[in-house]
């Protein structure tokens, strides 16, 4: 039976303000922001510890977006990183955790699912390593409202140059990050010029033909996976890139990430799952916008 996924905010339950419900009809002080409720919500690729992170967008997200259970599906903090090049931790980073503590503290289940950036938390999982409403595991089997059952992992498993080529992985990430680097001052030429944002970095994923087709192999390849564990669907991240799609029947979902596109999933009550776009591409080098931007409503195949 085909399964539509509905998208933004809408699909959520909008938590009204105490000011708002005053019935005067007077606006709201500026910090009471539109907030929205999900089921559940999963984001990835956050890379705390790095320059490129969007720590502040995240933290927006975090405070105006509420759900019964948050999934960090790896890549949160980055290891690699901060063990090659030393440590690199502003207070934005922090207001990430905080943000991310708070709602654990407020009844949100909290499941950290590692990531290839952040394996060195993997030696933890087999302890069972479970802090209040935080839980850390290598990947989780979610259940939705509509009763789909979907697998959650990080993805790097299925990549075969992360897991069989270490040394291309680690020699890849320097060349993303010289590419961000330049992606960041091309685009500060290009604002100056009134021109619009430009993604060096997506582009050469979605064009460059050897990049392209490693992320369609990955794509299969976490799919078959899923089908072969006769699960509906795949929630995962690695490849920084949002989707909804089906893949041969399965499900297939991708977080995206909070270095470029600053995209999530939520999952409304009902089991619909939409992917969040929280910025404009214009905005990603200005403060976070007020409004959530939302992806075109993306329909299933029937399976």
């Amino acid at each position: 039976m085909a399964r539509n996924s509905s998208t933004g905010p809408k699909a959520g339950r909008k938590v009204v303000s105490k000011d708002d419900a005053s019935g005067t009809g007077a606006k709201p002080p500026k910090a009471d922001k539109p907030q929205f409720h999900y089921r559940t919500i999963w984001l990835s690729d956050i890379h705390l510890g790095t320059a490129g992170c969007k720590a502040e967008f995240l933290t927006d997200f975090l405070k105006r977006n509420h759900c019964e259970t948050l999934y960090l599906v790896g890549d949160i903090i980055d290891g690699w990183k901060l063990k090659k090049s030393g440590w690199y931790w502003p207070q934005e980073h922090t207001n990430v955790i905080r943000r991310v503590l708070t709602k654990a503290k407020r009844d949100t289940q909290v499941i950290y699912v590692t990531g290839n950036h952040d394996e060195f938390l993997r030696k933890f999982v087999d302890y069972r390593l479970e802090i209040g409403n935080i839980k850390l595991v290598n990947e989780a089997i979610h259940e939705t409202a509509d009763g789909r059952r979907l697998l959650v992992l990080h993805g790097d498993y299925f990549d075969v140059i992360t897991r069989y080529h270490r040394w291309v992985a680690l020699a890849g990430d320097v060349a993303y990050e010289t590419m961000m680097s330049a992606n960041y001052w091309f685009n500060r030429v290009r604002a100056m010029a009134g021109m619009r944002y430009w993604s060096l970095s997506a582009f050469a994923k979605q064009k460059v033909k050897n990049a392209v087709s490693i992320v369609s192999s990955f794509e299969e390849a976490v799919s078959r996976e899923c089908k072969r564990r006769e699960l509906d669907g795949v929630v995962c991240g690695h490849i920084h890139h949002a989707e909804i799609r089906d893949i041969n029947g399965v499900s297939y979902h991708n977080c995206g990430d909070w270095v470029e596109s600053c995209t999530a999933l939520a999952e409304d009550f009902n089991g619909n799952i939409s992917v969040i776009r929280w910025v404009d591409i214009d905005h990603l080098n200005e403060r976070p916008n007020v409004t959530p931007l939302r992806l075109p409503r993306v329909a299933k195949k029937a399976a």
